[in-house]
């Protein structure tokens, strides 16, 4: 009995979540759509300053015409229904009502904190780029600026690990917990903004909201094998939420997730990986690398290029970056190069898992 009701902390938010995220979108993109929140200027610009051709040829019409914060739903929506059940539990508490309270101090305080942290800096940037950025193609805060914030909330993460919840040391398959001590901190700001970069793989209509969801999905896994039935919960209404987000961003996008929706969900998902890490007894910084491999090779795609361009006078390796852009590039449809970036993140994310669980 105890395992079903932990199946149903687990599912039943999330169903929820996805409930609230429908209403929610059908609010929001009529909101967006009155105001005209997209982008004023087509275009974007390479982390080198340089104007991207190929990119913009692609899609130069979509983004004066589609609404950027969609990102909204899916960190609201979890808000809501975090707080929903926490209510509940506070106003008419039962047993019932007090097992589906999934906030928890010490599994998801941190991982809600900053998921609303990173959404709200992320619409900030958003609304900038909207409204203005100075008129030029980029807008929005510079990547400069988005990387130090991230570090910023990254060390005071690790920080919070290090001397309050005493976490010294990362999980290794078959071989255990591997004392680091006070490094915890700085590993926390590399992995955090490490994670962040691969966040520019929002860039195809459904690409990152699916990536995404199916990270997630493995985390909460993780999550429920380690008896963190909270954190499990919390990372399954994310992917409600996300659901609910799909809905809308699958081809045509009816609105983008931008950065509000980024941010949030990778600095996140940086900071679920350490809890399912020493604290979970496991190894959740070990896979992270697997599960959000996606994100590694959008991250190294973008790397390679700027290396070759510099070090190889102009020359290219992809017609373009990130990498699903490059496919685009090379005749690819959208939709063929989101769904088997779809099932390139299951495979990834089951490899993920199984090493998790049987390390």
């Amino acid at each position: 009995m105890p395992v079903i009701l932990d199946v149903v902390k687990v599912f039943f938010p999330a169903t929820l979540a996805f409930f609230i995220g429908l209403v929610l979108s059908v609010a929001l993109s009529h909101y967006l759509y009155e105001y005209k929140m997209w982008k004023k200027k087509s275009g974007k610009i390479a982390p080198d300053g340089r104007e991207t051709p190929i990119f913009n040829s692609l899609h130069k019409d979509r983004e004066v015409s589609t609404p950027k914060m969609g990102g909204i739903v899916i960190w609201l929506s979890t808000f809501l229904t975090i707080s929903f059940f926490w209510l509940v539990a506070h106003f008419f508490p039962t047993s019932l009502t007090g097992k589906l309270d999934l906030l928890s101090r010490n599994q998801t305080w941190i991982p809600l904190l900053t998921l609303i942290l990173g959404a709200l800096v992320g619409l900030v940037d958003d609304l900038y780029e909207i409204r203005g950025g100075g008129g030029h193609i980029a807008g929005g805060l510079s990547l400069r600026k988005r990387i130090g914030i991230v570090a910023i909330i990254a060390f005071l993460c690790g920080v919070w690990f290090y001397t309050k919840l005493g976490v010294v040391s990362l999980g290794v398959p078959f071989l255990g917990d591997v004392s680091i001590g006070w490094l915890i901190i700085p590993i926390f700001v590399l992995v955090m903004t490490a994670v962040y970069s691969g966040g520019v793989i929002d860039g195809i209509d459904g690409l990152a909201g699916g990536v995404f969801a199916i990270m997630f999905s493995a985390y909460s896994i993780i999550a429920f094998y380690q008896q963190q039935i909270n954190l499990a919960s919390f990372c399954a209404v994310i992917v409600g939420s996300l659901l609910a987000f799909l809905w809308f961003n699958i081809p045509p996008a009816r609105f983008y997730m931008s950065e509000t929706g980024s941010m949030a969900l990778t600095i996140t998902l940086s900071v679920v990986a350490f809890m399912t890490d020493s604290l979970g007894e496991g190894h959740g910084i070990f896979v992270l690398p697997i599960i959000a491999f996606p994100l590694v090779i959008t991250t190294l795609s973008v790397i390679i290029q700027l290396f070759s361009k510099k070090m190889r006078n102009g020359k290219k390796v992809f017609l373009v970056a990130p990498l699903h852009h490059h496919f685009e590039a090379i005749g690819w449809p959208a939709h063929k190069v989101t769904m088997r970036y779809w099932v390139f993140s299951v495979i990834f994310a089951i490899i993920g898992v199984t090493v998790a669980l049987v390390g």
